[in-house]
């Protein structure tokens, strides 16, 4: 019967994680949350301990859901190394690979001083201090991509951060397991570690050159799928197995066989293969962890856990944003990335646990801990909306609109010179650079603006008139020559910003003509009375283009097709006109 206590309570697991997520899918939450909401409801100390439930809890043995969900963490950090690229972080500018690293170790060295006031040992406060240093890449993943967001300034800085986070676990689960192996003697322990960790990296390097590559192609010849996906598993179990032997975290090697793989040409196949499998432990995972929250704990002491989600929320607001101001970025800039980091990562309830397997951590500050990060994840959705909209309402002020645009760049009529009959362009990312290309090709007069100071620097550097500064602010579009402009093309991808820039750009100039884009179809029906000339949907101009290249494959004519693409831009399908005799 032991088997079937076991298939229940991954029955009961699994059920938990698919309703919890479909109801956060239902709420426009990160799916994450209904995970850890669910784990919290069916876990020890849940509802299920109520009498009238039973008393006994919904998950009778939680251990074998922990060994399951460790399953999770390796198959997480595998696909890391799966997508692992120095290129990526390198795109990502200084503010992902430096800024990363110095939002780490100062939220670390920040909260080793908050556990030595609380009076801690160095070791624990050590283990604290990199226990609040990572954010969830998850959670704000999910909630960039939910607002639309991924492809703004602040979604690549949090995006660059958290890979350099995401990156930096292997190291720290290495010295962490180092200091814990060796009280007293911590740079012996730390040069053991890491000296192990040089000569598995080395036979994997030799592994990977000599004999990965001839024996994936091996694989993919036998064109089976599943031996293919077989083989991957194998590979990544191995390398998680062999580090855990040889004294080194077992989420250490799976990352390096990744890595190993990732320089392949068998990396994309191999993610997609393992990619359901990673979401399905890795959903057990979430779910383990809200089953880890005491609320019998956070019930008992609410003040204690009420100051330490305060300080880890505050700190790490005014760690992040520092960081992204001291490197140029823009108030609204510094504000999102500040918020959007706010939270305490999945993988720091993997240091929290390796902390007390070695008796560093006690069991009430690991309550502590994990019911102040759960509570740091469920708040960081609706801190970004409450400071969007914050931001949004103040930079429409007059006094602060100005106060806002003075900052970003005060001499910002030395670049941009007298423009008339021009196009402006706001933001210059793929559309924008690819709208300023056509212009610059054709000789027609143009201006940028663009929160990005990596992007207005370049655009200076070849001479291009430019504003440093955030289109939906009513004093930057004062000092782009509106009046004077035949076109404002808006490619910013939210669509509040959209309407605000509308909204101001209108007020300067009522006869211009504006282009801009939505992310969304429902975004469509937000923005249509707002004044736009021409609204574009991106996802619907491509599905247009590959009905075009279809029905012309049928032998339709140019006239014909046209007028379908017609009907359907106007939301209904026409039959063409007879062609003429």
């Amino acid at each position: 019967m032991e088997e079937l206590n076991i298939g229940r309570d991954l029955l009961i697991v699994l059920v938990t994680a698919l309703a919890g997520g479909m109801l956060a899918r239902l709420l426009r939450l990160p799916v994450i949350l209904g995970y850890i909401i669910g784990g919290i409801i069916v876990g020890p100390y849940g509802i299920g301990t109520i009498e009238a439930f039973g008393g006994t809890g919904f998950v009778h043995n939680t251990d074998n859901i922990d060994n399951l969900a460790t399953l999770g963490v390796v198959l997480l950090l595998f696909t890391i190394g799966l997508e692992f690229s120095i290129k990526e972080i390198m795109r990502m500018g200084k503010v992902a690979l430096f800024g990363g690293i110095a939002q780490i170790l100062l939220t670390a060295a920040a909260g080793f001083g908050l556990g030595k006031l609380v009076g801690l040992s160095t070791q624990g406060a050590v283990f604290f201090g990199f226990i609040i240093s990572l954010s969830s890449t998850m959670v704000v993943l999910k909630i960039l991509m939910e607002r639309g967001e991924l492809d703004t300034t602040h979604g690549r800085i949090m995006l660059g951060i958290l890979l350099v986070q995401d990156i930096s676990v292997v190291p720290i689960i290495v010295v962490m397991s180092a200091i814990g192996g060796e009280s007293g003697e911590l740079w012996a322990a730390l040069g053991i570690a890491v000296a192990k960790a040089v000569g598995f990296i080395a036979v994997m390097v030799l592994l990977g050159v000599w004999g990965m590559p001839w024996f994936l192609r091996k694989v993919a010849g036998q064109r089976s799928r599943e031996l293919f996906l077989l083989t991957v598993v194998v590979v990544c179990l191995a390398a998680a197995v062999g580090t855990f032997y040889f004294g080194l975290s077992a989420a250490f090697g799976a990352f390096v066989a990744g890595l190993l793989i990732s320089q392949s040409g068998f990396a994309r196949q191999a993610f997609a293969d393992i990619q359901p499998l990673r979401d399905t432990f890795a959903a057990l995972f979430f779910v383990s962890l809200g089953m880890l929250a005491n609320l019998d704990f956070i019930r008992d002491n609410p003040a204690e856990v009420a100051v330490m989600v305060v300080a880890i929320i505050v700190g790490k607001f005014v760690i992040c944003s520092a960081i992204t101001r001291i490197f140029g970025y823009s108030h609204k800039t510094v504000l999102m990335v500040g918020t959007g980091l706010i939270q305490v990562g999945e993988f720091s309830f993997i240091i929290a646990m390796m902390g007390v397997d070695l008796g560093i951590l006690s069991e009430r500050l690991f309550s502590l801990t994990i019911a102040a990060a759960i509570i740091t994840m469920l708040v960081t959705p609706f801190a970004m909306s409450i400071n969007s909209y914050i931001y949004r309402w103040l930079s429409q002020r007059r006094f602060f609109a100005h106060q806002l645009a003075g900052r970003f760049d005060p001499d910002w009529q030395d670049h941009t010179g007298e423009l008339s009959r021009h196009a402006v362009i706001c933001g210059y990312g793929g559309i924008g650079s690819r709208v300023a290309a056509v212009l610059e090709r054709q000789k027609f007069p143009y201006l940028v603006i663009e929160l990005d100071p990596n992007i207005i620097s370049r655009l200076r550097a070849q001479g291009i008139p430019c504003i440093y500064g955030d289109a939906s602010n009513p004093e930057i579009l004062a000092h782009a020559y509106l009046d004077k402009a035949r076109v404002l093309v808006c490619t910013v991808p939210d669509y509040v910003a959209v309407q605000l820039t509308t909204k101001n750009a209108l007020a300067i100039n009522p006869k211009l003509d504006i282009v801009a884009r939505v992310r969304r179809d429902m975004d469509v029906e937000l923005v249509k009375d707002t004044g736009i000339t021409e609204l574009v949907l991106p996802v619907f101009e491509g599905s247009l283009e590959m009905i075009r290249h279809t029905l012309h494959r049928f032998g339709m004519s140019s006239t014909e097709i046209q007028y379908i693409l017609n009907g359907l831009r106007r939301g209904q399908i026409e039959e063409p006109p007879e062609a003429e005799e």
